[in-house]
């Protein structure tokens, strides 16, 4: 049973029921726009932007000493040591908002000094909530997660994430990183939004996660709430803080020595 929230995860719980709410409605009119030629593209950067308002705007009521570092890319404050920031993806899993497919979140973190102190994790379609707070404990709604118990790299389900045609630079290198991956493990999923990989790792539901080219919105929840819920995150170097530097794998502490093993050095090298 999970403890009651604190003042702090009350905000950011309350921030992120009000833009669900706004996403949900938006999301039910991105299927009708599916029958047009145009399609809904246009609509769901709108609805991306009108989430992220939201969530800027009762965050920073609420607590107007933090800065906040946003996927939709408006200047971003400045930022001094010592104080705390949100890192917030007001829609994780655009492709499949996109589309119509109901797996995609939204993601708030509070970091301080390189330190994720709490983190929550919406999937308004399902209706789960995955949240942590440093020292505290892993929770999907009122229920305690764990990672897996798995350690036979066989029966591990990873997730990934494939580069987009925006991001060619990164394909050679990700096709080595699969072949070597998939020769290890009994099945590779691409579902389509990081953070709930993340948050099925915490769960147990995936075993891993390894990806490059990720930004820190996209993984700044997932990588407290895995922590918390008794998994391991690291670049692919296998110790350093995957948070800035969009190089991660994560796991169960079996399933992360096993890919880490596998992945060190396999960093691509690109400027792009």
């Amino acid at each position: 049973m999970a403890p009651p929230l604190s003042p702090l995860m009350t905000i950011m719980t309350r921030a992120a029921q009000m833009a669900a709410k706004s996403l949900l409605h938006d999301f039910g009119e991105v299927e009708n726009l599916q029958v047009s030629r145009k399609g809904p593209a246009d609509f769901v950067s709108t609805a991306d932007e009108n989430a992220q308002k939201i969530l800027k705007r009762e965050l920073q009521k609420a607590r107007p000493g933090f800065t906040f570092l946003m996927e939709e890319g408006q200047p971003h404050a400045a930022h001094e040591p010592g104080q705390e920031r949100f890192i917030i993806d007001p829609l994780d899993g655009t492709d499949n908002y996109l589309h119509g497919i109901p797996h995609w979140a939204i993601s708030i973190a509070v970091e301080k000094d390189g330190e994720i102190l709490a983190a929550l994790i919406l999937n308004p379609v399902g209706n789960e909530m995955y949240h942590a707070e440093k020292g505290m404990g892993a929770y999907m709604n009122h229920r305690r997660l764990r990672v897996s118990g798995r350690d036979v790299t066989e029966k591990g389900l990873i997730g990934t994430v494939i580069p987009t045609l925006k991001r060619a630079a990164f394909k050679p290198a990700f096709q080595t990183q699969m072949d070597k991956v998939s020769s290890h493990f009994g099945c590779i999923n691409r579902m389509g939004s990081a953070a709930l990989d993340l948050a099925y790792v915490a769960s147990g539901r995936m075993d891993g996660f390894w990806a490059e080219d990720l930004k820190p919105w996209d993984i700044a929840a997932g990588l407290l709430i895995v922590h918390e819920a008794g998994g391991f995150s690291s670049q692919f170097d296998g110790t350093s803080s995957p948070l800035f530097s969009g190089t991660i794998i994560a796991g169960n502490p079996a399933i992360h020595k096993s890919l880490h093993s596998l992945l060190q050095g396999m960093e691509t090298q690109t400027s792009a």
